[in-house]
């Protein structure tokens, strides 16, 4: 079952990717069905399974993934081949790029940049200005 799709509504990013809306067609985790979420640049961008969301003016595009219970929020980005799961967040400016991974309870927020072949896990928290690569 799909829990979200892709609106009419559209940005085009720095790239010339043109990522579009999702909102919610069902109830899951604090997602009331209906509500608008951020921005994907196509459906598997987002996992149908678990409470995985995109939020606000988040971004997700590329082969990135986001999956499980994870968090993108705020004006983040995770793009390239990164991967955002289990109970995760990613937000603020946060970039999450390349084939990172941010996955267990793991955070990476304010202007935090998470790239290349990085690693951030368990209950680790990336802030600030820091730069994991």
């Amino acid at each position: 079952m799909k829990k979200f799709e892709l609106t009419s509504e559209f940005i085009t990013n720095i790239f010339g990717t043109k990522l579009f809306r999702i909102k919610a067609l069902i109830e899951f985790g604090n997602v009331k069905a209906g509500e608008l979420g951020g921005f994907v640049e196509k459906e598997e961008n987002l996992n149908h399974e678990g409470n995985a969301w995109v939020y606000g003016n988040a971004e997700v595009y590329g082969n990135a993934r986001v999956y499980g219970n994870a968090s993108v929020y705020g004006d983040a980005r995770v793009y390239g081949n990164a991967w955002v799961y289990g109970n995760a967040r990613v937000c603020d400016d946060a970039r999450v790029c390349d084939d990172a991974r941010v996955y267990g309870n793991a955070s990476v927020y304010g202007n935090a940049r998470v790239c290349g072949n990085a690693r951030v896990c368990d209950d680790a928290r990336v802030c600030d200005d820091a730069r994991v690569y």
